[in-house]
């Protein structure tokens, strides 16, 4: 049962398409502070399950809770992203024409529509939080340049400062590595860690050597619900897991 340090807390889901089960009794627990990596085969549910928790698809049966008993079952997208639920797609979006600054300071203004505020002045406050996320995305030197013209992996950072812009309590990030360099990749490890101290993180990805930097407890996914849990270690030795995903 939940307790007060659970920040998200996933009881008996179930999501069925046409008849697939994506999503077959799925439970999980998040603690507050925690950073989860979530790792499985494809088809495995790792991106239904986000859905779930963001209210992009709603499940058939079972309860999402997040934070103070809040269910999220019975919010759509925009009430549970205002509650401080944040999730970073595979894709980076960000505005490519306008610079890395005015990227995180559109994220700021609390929606994505490029607007006035980009002409409004801004306060002392929000250009200290607008420092505080550059430093921590290892992006301060390139403030000035066109988003469009950052490296793969510095788009992927710089979409992480842009839900860092809007506060939220838990972020949720889709293979965060995708297509980056090995230094891109280390660095990213770093960045979460550091995003970690005071947010909770959920990672889905596939990158193990990834997985394994993060050092944080693995939550393997298969065919809808949680096979094995436990530190990399662990769940790399697990012979259910070595059957399903690792030893192919």
């Amino acid at each position: 049962m939940m307790h007060q340090d659970t920040l998200l807390y996933l009881d008996g889901v179930n999501v069925s398409f046409d008849g697939f089960r994506a999503l077959n009794a799925l439970s999980l627990y998040l603690e507050k502070g925690e950073m989860r990596a979530v790792i499985g085969p494809n088809g495995a549910g790792k991106t239904t399950m986000m859905d779930v928790i963001t209210g992009k698809t709603r499940p058939d049966t079972g309860r999402v809770v997040f934070g103070n008993n809040t269910d999220l079952t019975k919010l759509d997208e925009p009430a549970i992203a205002a509650l401080g639920i944040g999730r970073k797609f595979q894709k980076p979006t960000v505005f490519e024409p306008h610079t890395v600054w005015d990227n995180i300071l559109l994220a700021l203004a609390g929606d994505r529509r490029p607007r006035f505020t980009l002409w409004a002045r801004q306060t002392g406050e929000e250009r200290d939080r607008i420092e505080d996320i550059l430093k921590t995305t290892r992006l301060a030197e390139h403030r000035n340049r066109r988003a469009g013209d950052l490296s793969h992996g510095q788009k992927q950072w710089l979409e992480i400062g842009m839900l860092l812009a809007q506060e939220p309590q838990l972020l949720l990030v889709d293979e965060p590595v995708a297509g980056m360099t090995d230094a891109e990749t280390e660095q990213t490890a770093e960045l979460l860690r550091e995003i970690n101290r005071t947010r909770s993180v959920v990672v889905v990805e596939h990158d193990m050597a990834f997985v394994r930097a993060l050092g944080v407890k693995v939550t393997v996914l298969h065919e809808g619900s949680v096979l094995s849990e436990g530190s990399i270690d662990h769940v790399s030795d697990d012979p259910r897991v070595i059957e399903v995903y690792l030893g192919r």
